[in-house]
């Protein structure tokens, strides 16, 4: 295993998060635009804790996603740590060890009534403290795709993964590598 189940699951959780905005969705629109949408992704990521559902909670969880793509785009572990350390400083980290939801015992870094938008950054900034720990950085990709921009973390054996999730862009690669191929042969036999 290579990171325990909640960092895992927090990772990926980052990954969904990142991949709503505009830039990156399939459709150009925000995935993020709604209260609905909101809750979907909060119920698919099994955060807890207290819910507002108010406009500012949905504002502060849309400007959060920049942030954490930051820590894709950081373009050393240095750099990685820097914002790492001041999620977890702004967002006033107390880690305390929880069993819920089947999940074990694992660490949560914020009170259960802070902020939702606070507790996701604090909990993804704590994901990567493992990640930064375990020197596995590059495991956190952007998409090999040349028209993607969607985030993944590389949970293979031998760090192969190279397309995101979001808009099939592996198949749409191959497929376009076999076209060209095909268009190379046609050429050279002319």
């Amino acid at each position: 295993m290579l990171f325990t189940r909640d960092v895992e699951l927090g990772l990926q959780a980052a990954v969904g998060l990142v991949n709503t905005l505009p830039d990156v969705t399939d459709s150009g629109e925000d995935g993020l635009a709604t209260m609905e949408q909101l809750d979907t992704w909060f119920e698919r990521e099994a955060f807890t804790g207290e819910r507002r559902r108010d406009a500012r909670e949905l504002s502060s969880m849309r400007a959060l996603r920049e942030r954490l793509r930051g820590l894709w785009e950081a373009d050393t572990d240095e750099q990685a740590v820097e914002r790492v350390n001041a999620m977890l400083r702004d967002g006033q980290a107390l880690p305390q060890v929880v069993d819920h939801d089947g999940v074990g015992w694992h660490i949560h870094a914020t009170r259960a009534d802070a902020p939702l938008a606070d507790r996701v950054m604090v909990e993804i900034a704590m994901d990567w403290v493992d990640v930064l720990r375990q020197g596995e950085r590059p495991r956190m990709k952007t998409c090999a795709a040349d028209d993607c921009d969607a985030v993944l973390v590389d949970f293979s054996r031998n760090r192969s993964k190279r397309f995101c999730d979001v808009g099939n862009c592996g198949n749409r690669m191959n497929v376009r590598a076999f076209r060209a191929r095909g268009a190379a042969a046609e050429e050279e036999s002319r």
